[in-house]
């Protein structure tokens, strides 16, 4: 490990951010744009789910079935969730692997 590598920068406070104002004071209050994302999705969801409730007639391979077709969308909608959780842990497994073995060399 080289001397600049191991040097550490102290950041010092803004005047209004030590004075208890400014942005640092309201950080936590505001919205990130995935919660609004995920509210918004949500909210979109519902509306569908709520003009969409006749049945419908599903048919895989060798199955069929019939299903309300809310109960469809939210299905699918909660498997797709599923899938981009699982693609985000296996991405944060990856870097972290890459991250450790760059450590070692």
């Amino acid at each position: 490990m080289t001397t600049s590598e191991a040097a550490m920068a102290q950041q010092q406070p803004h005047r209004s951010d030590a004075a208890g104002g400014g942005a640092g004071a309201s950080s936590g209050a505001g919205l990130s744009g995935g919660l609004v994302a995920t509210l918004s999705g949500a909210g979109l969801l519902a509306v569908f789910v709520a003009q969409n409730t006749e049945d419908v007639t599903l048919t895989f391979l060798f199955w069929s079935f019939t299903w309300p077709l809310w109960l469809f969308t939210v299905l699918v909608a909660v498997l797709g969730a599923l899938v981009w959780l699982g693609l985000g842990v296996l991405r944060r497994h990856r870097r972290r692997v890459a991250r450790r073995a760059a450590r070692r060399d």
